[in-house]
């Protein structure tokens, strides 16, 4: 199992909860997320009614659901999942990132343990927003 998910320091394997609100969704996510990462563009800010989204990145093989997610398809190729009870968004996918699941930082038990390590689409942030950290302020998506 060590190549296929990520092991931790003391060689575990990182495993991750999350659910919505209401907890009619939960996921388990294995192993190293690929990134984490802040996001400023309207159509995030727009889904989550927040100044910002914040998204860590798995590959899909690595996240397992329970629960029916609801999705709506804000764009062309852009596919965001939702629970249909509470509302709570849960994950995001798009054809432009193959083999990539995003999951919302806030629908996860620990999200202390998962530090962001950029702003991307930094060009679109509210300007208001004092944001004092020290992480890579990207225009446009900037991790690829």
């Amino acid at each position: 199992m060590r190549g296929r998910f990520l092991m931790n320091q003391e060689g575990e394997l990182q495993i991750r909860h999350g659910r919505c609100l209401c907890g009619d969704i939960a996921f388990v996510a294995r192993g190293k997320p690929l990134w984490v990462l802040h996001c400023h563009c309207r159509s995030c800010r727009l889904n989550t009614g927040s100044a910002m989204a914040t998204f860590v990145g798995y590959r899909p093989e690595q996240v397992a659901f329970t629960g029916s997610r609801s999705q709506f398809n804000s764009s062309p190729g852009v596919r965001r999942c939702f629970c249909a009870r509470c509302g709570t968004p849960v994950s995001f996918e798009a054809d432009r990132y193959p083999g990539e699941i995003h999951l919302y930082i806030g629908a996860f038990d620990d999200p202390e343990s998962l530090p962001p390590q950029a702003h991307v689409h930094f060009d679109e942030h509210i300007h208001w927003l004092n944001i004092a950290d020290s992480l890579p302020r990207k225009p446009g998506v900037g991790y690829e």
